[in-house]
């Protein structure tokens, strides 16, 4: 995963656990706008979290985020 993918999903993740604290659930989608402007990033997201980590469509933002900074 890239750096700047990485540093966006963080960022994401702490602005959502700021707004609605550590049990607010994100998916991958979250960390794109609405269009589909980058699909090359979005399957890596994708890839990411559906196959690396078989993670579920909602997960945690404190448990991304911790699961990113570990990489």
């Amino acid at each position: 995963m890239t750096q700047n993918l990485k540093n966006k999903i963080i960022e994401v993740c702490d602005k959502k656990i700021a707004q609605k604290g550590d049990t607010v659930g994100v998916s991958f989608y979250a960390f794109f706008k609405n269009k589909n402007d980058n699909p090359e990033l979005l399957m890596e997201a994708a890839t990411w979290w559906i196959q690396t980590h078989q993670l579920d469509h909602f997960e945690k933002a404190v448990k991304i985020k911790r699961l990113i900074e570990n990489s």
